[in-house]
């Protein structure tokens, strides 16, 4: 009996091992797993692809209050990004020269309503969300409107506005995708 225990022992330890190596080995080699229903479910890779309407991005969130609040809530994880944030993945919904306005009512650009982009006034445990308001707000060249388009439910540019192009780390493709993300 204690031969077999041990044997199964060392079968999870080189299983365990095994899949840390190839967690690393992928993340090493540009793989990124999503688990937020922000954007579709599953396995991305960076690609080299430029910064653009439509694509998914990996960026870093800014070390701003909102940011630390939203970790304290848990709307987002902690990692590797200044301010111990960490990564977040969004789509790009609109870049320079597009006209953005955010109200209560949602999101547009270029006077198109952005799909689920009606803020919440407050989260799951009734605790105020932010109010942001943008009025025909013409991008520069720097800024950038990252959400999702397809989860009520996402913390994204309705709440925390417009981010920086330099705070994007990656464009990233999907590889490997699943499930409902409504």
């Amino acid at each position: 009996m204690k031969r077999l225990a041990k044997k199964a022992s060392m079968i999870v330890a080189i299983a365990s091992l095994s899949f840390i190596f190839l967690t690393g080995l992928l993340t090493i080699s540009g793989a990124r797993f999503n688990t937020s229903r922000s954007i579709p479910l599953g396995l991305y890779w960076i690609t080299k692809h430029p910064i653009q309407k439509g694509e998914y991005v990996l960026f870093c969130p800014p070390q701003k209050a909102i940011f630390q609040n939203a970790l304290k809530r848990g709307y987002i994880h902690s990692g590797f990004c200044s301010g111990g944030f960490g990564y977040m993945m969004k789509r790009v919904l609109a870049s320079h020269n597009d006209v953005v306005s955010i109200n209560p009512w949602g999101v547009w650009v270029n006077n198109r309503f952005v799909e689920h982009s009606v803020p919440y006034p407050t989260d799951e445990q009734g605790r105020p969300l932010p109010e942001l308001t943008l009025r025909q707000y013409p991008l520069k060249n720097s800024e950038l409107l990252l959400m999702t388009d397809q989860n009520d439910l996402s913390f994204d540019a309705r709440y925390f506005g417009l981010i920086k192009r330099s705070q994007v780390k990656a464009v990233i493709s999907p590889i490997l995708t699943w499930g409902s993300t409504s």
